[in-house]
């Protein structure tokens, strides 16, 4: 291995900015499910779940969207529910903006897909460890009809991310 990196500087350059990023104290969980090219389709949930230890400290949660210039509109969605150990469950609907009155994505990312960190509970205190199950499904409709959108397009990635607050 150090033969490798003597004789290879990108290396160690890549070595070096991998462990940078890949400590971050204050990720507690960070995970991206994939979204098939079809389409979200209605009524599918997309699943995260994860293990609660600490049930002192306040953490923000977010829900991450990736999504590309296929996406027709200007705002999502969002049916969540979260699951806890014990049995209660606690069920959100949420809308974001996903474009600005221009019409232009938000979101970071400099080619088409934009990535946005969205909040959906913010200084939150798991009050139960354990193993917790959160899932989320679009709720995107066209106007004055009753039925979701049976394949929304332009989202490529769906994720949930805990952070510790400081």
């Amino acid at each position: 291995m150090a033969t490798i990196l003597k004789n290879n500087p990108f290396s160690i350059v890549f070595l070096s900015l991998f462990v940078l990023f890949s400590c971050d104290g204050k990720t507690d969980f960070n995970q991206y499910k994939s979204i098939d090219s079809q389409g979200w389709k209605a009524n599918e949930k997309v699943f995260f779940e994860f293990d609660v230890t600490d049930t002192i400290s306040q953490k923000n949660l977010f829900i991450n969207i990736r999504n590309n210039n296929s996406y027709e509109f200007s705002n999502l969605y969002l049916i969540t529910e979260l699951n806890f150990p014990n049995g209660i469950k606690v069920v959100d609907t949420l809308q974001y903006e996903m474009a600005n009155e221009k019409g232009q994505f938000l979101g970071s990312g400099f080619t088409e897909i934009k990535e946005n960190k969205l909040f959906y509970k913010e200084k939150k205190t798991f009050p139960v460890s354990g193993k917790y199950i959160f899932n989320v499904r679009h709720a995107m409709r066209k106007n004055g009809e009753i039925n979701p959108i049976e394949f929304l397009k332009g989202i490529q990635d769906v994720g949930l991310s805990i952070e510790k607050l400081d």
